[in-house]
């Protein structure tokens, strides 16, 4: 594969000033991009605009508020509680709860950064030549921005170019014209894009991934029931499985190193870099400030997101994604070895005394948590989201690049797909079973039947709650409990699957609202789980219009279900 990682990822400062205005979040982002000092004709003023295009793509996904937590802070599998004795957590409570309206800092910043990257692939493509591999790539990153803001908010303006008249303000499309558009576009660069690996660039194998997506999530997005869309799916994966050359990394965890470059199943990348492009900030955002010298980190982490326990109990046994994913129980010192390698985990235990709830003077998270807000957590409570590769040293995890696309979501796409029209779904059980081949020991347990993944859910759903105060104090009166189950999930095995494979990789949202119950529901609305409640509403399957965004443009109409 070949390697580009920072060339025209990077921005210089030159152009942030002069186009200042695509970086300040109290700037409308229509008025950027206009500054007539641009010399638009120049190679290496295109050559700024076409690595800022990708880098907003970046700040919109690791940017605060980003895209992982608006994809994972509102689904069954992670959440940021209120921390007791920390002092922060709040602004995920509604994320969590599914009470968020409009004034919700994680959809402003993901309507900002998509619009901001759309302004810079418009302002490229308006001086660009209509062909060739670079007005392609800009039409690939526009395409995947609107894509993004579809699957967030339906009905969006569809700007395609930043030459406008002064005051102009757009209007908003229908979410059929930017399927539509999306569509139209990803077919007409596939050819442009080409097939060669570039690390952190398009290829037609990234394009067929988002046709994927917008393929497989139709029926979501527009409330119906038209199986061709599977097909129309189905047939975007094959073309990957059949022609791309990607293969299953040897270990799950290749997926998700500082540097995964040379994995063989990233199909599209987020490239960071730990000097120049220094984003991912989940080290300190999950793990307790003495956690870090478990993994030889020298930050200073601040206690904050961590597991729901239900999706903990939900793994298998001998599942190895549950060790690679979050760190449980007693936490240790990382050593050194020979050769001055850091070893996470490999020493003594590490000292930490406050809401001690196992009485052993240790760093010991428990699986258990009190409630996201009442009281909230304490201290040690939730195992800790350590999926994303802890570098010793300054930077955690700070430098890692993101795997936007990869072949396991390619394959699992098709295994659904062949399940949902029945076809050869035998095809479809063996897939998944070769995906989870490498994180099982025993052979026997990574396999999936067609009757496990057609089946329900095997996670334990329900309202789960102490209101209860006191770090060790579970009292049995104040739980509040409900009994939902997933034994009426249909493809519950699969979803579950799912969540076990992608956690923490921008999916879990999209698939829970995807999934349907036997009453008709999703699961995104149909099921509690911890401290957030079942609910016969559907406006959650889609966030408001931003209220930022709403005062900016009297042109635009807030979301049904939503107030502005």
């Amino acid at each position: 594969m070949k390697f580009i990682k920072n060339s025209i990822l990077s921005f210089s400062v030159a152009i942030l000033l002069l186009m200042g205005s695509c970086t300040d979040l109290d700037e409308t982002v229509y008025s950027g991009l206009t500054d007539e000092t641009i010399d638009v004709n120049d190679p290496e003023i295109i050559g700024y605009m076409m690595g800022e295009a990708y880098a907003q793509f970046r700040f919109l996904y690791w940017g605060w508020n980003g895209y992982f937590d608006v994809m994972e802070e509102c689904s069954d599998t992670y959440m940021t509680p209120k921390r007791i004795g920390i002092g922060w957590g709040d602004l995920y409570i509604p994320m969590h709860k599914h009470s968020w309206n409009s004034t919700q800092g994680h959809i402003d910043a993901l309507w900002y950064y998509a619009y901001v990257g759309i302004g810079y692939t418009n302002k490229t493509l308006d001086v660009l030549p209509e062909t060739g591999s670079e007005q392609a790539q800009m039409r690939f990153i526009r395409a995947l921005n609107y894509y993004v803001l579809l699957d967030a908010f339906r009905n969006v303006p569809l700007e395609t170019t930043q030459d406008t008249e002064p005051g102009y303000l757009p209007e908003q499309a229908t979410a059929q014209e930017i399927f539509d558009f999306c569509v139209s576009e990803l077919n007409a660069i596939k050819d442009e894009l080409g097939t060669e690996k570039v690390f952190g660039y398009p290829n037609r194998f990234a394009a067929d991934m988002v046709l994927a997506k917008l393929y497989l999530n139709y029926n979501a997005y527009f409330g119906t029931d038209d199986d061709s869309y599977y097909s129309l799916a189905l047939a975007e994966v094959n073309d990957i499985l059949d022609n791309g050359g990607y293969s299953l990394a040897a270990n799950y965890l290749d997926n998700f190193k500082v540097s995964i470059s040379s994995s063989p199943e990233v199909i599209f990348a987020l490239p960071l870099d730990k000097t120049n492009a220094a984003h991912n900030y989940l080290v300190n955002k999950c793990l307790v400030g003495a956690g870090a010298a478990a993994y030889g980190y020298n930050g200073s982490p601040w206690n904050g997101s961590c597991a729901i326990p239900q999706f903990i109990e939900s793994y298998h046994e001998s599942d190895n994604r549950l060790g690679y994913t979050w760190a449980g129980g007693v936490q240790y010192f990382a050593t050194e070895d020979e050769s001055g390698n850091t070893v996470p985990q490999s020493g003594e235990p590490i000292p930490f005394s406050t809401d001690d709830w196992a009485g052993e003077g240790y760093l010991n998270y428990s699986q258990n948590v009190h409630s996201i807000d009442n009281p909230g957590a304490y201290q040690q409570e939730g195992f800790r989201f350590v999926k994303s590769e802890i570098e010793a040293g300054d930077y955690g995890t700070y430098g890692n690049d993101v795997a936007f696309f990869r072949l396991a979501d390619a394959m699992f796409i098709k295994a659904e797909c062949l399940l949902r029209l029945e076809q050869d779904e035998q095809t479809a059980a063996d897939l998944i079973t070769e995906i989870r081949s490498r994180s099982f020991e025993s052979a026997q347990d990574a396999i999936r039947t067609v009757a496990d993944l057609k089946g329900g859910s095997v996670y334990d759903y329900g309202h789960r709650e102490y209101t209860s105060e006191g770090f060790a104090n579970y009292d049995p009166a104040s739980y509040i409990y409900t009994q939902e189950g997933g034994d009426d999930i249909e493809f519950g095995g699969l979803l579950d699957d799912l969540g076990w494979e992608f956690v923490g990789e921008h999916h879990r949202r999209q698939d829970l609202i995807r999934f349907k119950m036997t009453d008709g529901r999703n699961v995104f609305n149909g099921k509690s789980w911890f401290c957030k409640d079942a609910t016969d509403e559907t406006h959650w399957d889609y966030y408001p219009i931003p209220k930022g965004a709403l005062d900016a443009n009297i042109s635009l109409v807030q979301n049904e279900g939503y107030s502005n």
